[in-house]
């Protein structure tokens, strides 16, 4: 399909696609079998700070950690923010390819750890190098300054905000608008689609210690039993998504982790729980938020706890909003170019990621697009069979690489410039 696309689309900005794309293939393989975890991505951003001095930009490494930012400026006009992501996962990767990633490596506890791209950001970034190649080969279609971001620690999402405290919007030209994609594992290669408003969720992982009398399991009377008043306050964590919050504002508390006691005749003096929390607008999430601290403190009262629970929230991420009228605009664009039948609206989610945490720092409207990277016969057997393909974060996610990577670079090259400026043409 893009091939046909593309050789219709003669003298368009992006003709030169075929002549860079064994190089965009070259550094995904390099990237794919090279991962590097959150946080520790020296070798990918210097790569990719490489390829940046090469065209032209003028590059900063070391943003926010192992971030890198390049600029390039090309007249008066908007300026438009390119972001792509780093980091792989700690996940083993069981597709078989050739180029499969055999890479280990130290996780922050210090365990080694299998690392993979399971989430399609050597993809992203394989992408984002095209675009920033076409849009240097042609500056005569355009005007305005391109700032491209490499952003670490995207899967812990606390990349964008070191990023954003290492002056991100202070050092570098603030952006008029910000842009990302990211792939699919639900949908074909060449698909190009886009959520209005709330795209993704936010996400607050909370930390939940609840307290007991410890002693012998034949006498509980001499005890207070923290497992007890855990299971009661799981379940009435569940009344806050069925019986307090509006039926129709999305939220989904998930209990991932309870850990207490050590042998069986033994109640145990406390309970550690681990959930995490997804909703969308900020008044769900501190009614979420607020429910569960009453909650683990009323069932604790109710049990005779000798202390109050105590409660974390060690890591959080803000929802990810795409601003309805630049996603229209942008959409458009896009759909002109891959055509309106490979273009559509999508559907939120309630996993997460801190794209917006970049923009909101800087004020600007943003947009993240999703594209399909199921290769299309496998996806349309996938449908007619009622099989599960594999997700994003799996030991088996393998991109059809190929029409992926071309469907983003186009992607990021239309939606750059539908908001730069044209020049001016002398008559």
């Amino acid at each position: 399909m893009i091939i046909t696309l593309l050789a219709l689309l003669a003298a368009s900005p992006l003709d030169g696609l075929d002549q860079i794309y064994p190089h965009l293939d070259s550094l995904y393989l390099d990237l794919h079998r090279n991962p590097e975890l959150s946080s520790r991505e020296e070798k990918t951003a210097a790569r990719l700070a490489e390829e940046l001095r090469r065209l032209g930009y003028a590059v900063t490494t070391g943003v926010g950690g192992t971030g890198v930012v390049g600029v390039l400026r090309n007249g008066k006009g908007p300026t438009v923010l390119l972001r792509t992501e780093l980091d792989a996962l700690p996940v083993e990767e069981k597709t078989g390819l050739p180029y499969a990633s055999h890479v280990t490596a130290p996780d922050p506890s210090g365990k080694i750890v299998p690392v993979m791209h399971a989430c399609g950001h050597d993809i992203h970034m394989a992408s984002w190098t095209g675009a920033a190649a076409l849009l240097v080969q042609h500056k005569d279609l355009w005007r305005g300054t391109v700032v491209m971001v490499g952003q670490p620690a995207e899967e812990t999402v606390k990349g964008a905000e070191a990023m954003v405290k290492d002056g991100l919007v202070t050092r570098f030209p603030k952006p008029d608008y910000c842009i990302a994609v990211h792939d699919s594992h639900d949908a074909p290669a060449g698909k190009v689609m886009v959520t209005p408003g709330y795209a993704l969720a936010n996400v607050d992982s909370v930390d939940v210690w609840l307290y007991g009398k410890s002693g012998h399991g034949a006498h509980p009377e001499a005890t207070v039993d923290p497992v007890v008043i855990a299971a009661r306050t799981v379940l009435a964590w569940q009344t806050l998504i069925s019986r307090e919050k509006d039926p129709l504002e999305p939220a989904v508390l998930t209990v991932g982790s309870i850990q207490g006691g050590s042998k069986y005749n033994i109640i145990p003096d406390e309970v550690h729980l681990q959930i995490t929390l997804r909703t969308y607008k900020p008044e769900v999430r501190k009614q979420m938020l607020d429910g569960i601290a009453r909650i683990a403190k009323a069932e604790s009262l109710a049990a005779n706890s000798p202390k109050e629970p105590l409660i974390k929230i060690p890591e959080s991420a803000n929802a990810t909003y795409n601003d309805p009228a630049l996603a229209k605009r942008v959409g458009a664009a896009v759909a002109r170019v891959v055509g309106e039948q490979n273009f559509s609206e999508w559907h939120p989610e309630m996993v997460a990621e801190d794209f917006g945490t970049l923009c909101k720092a800087a004020g600007s409207p943003y947009v993240q697009l999703r594209i399909g990277a199921v290769q299309p016969a496998k996806f349309e057997q996938a449908m007619a069979t009622h099989a599960t393909l594999p997700s994003l974060h799996s030991s088996g996610f393998a991109p059809d690489r190929e029409p992926t990577i071309r469907t983003g670079v186009i992607t990021l090259v239309a939606a750059s410039l539908e908001l730069l400026d044209k020049p001016i043409v002398q008559r």
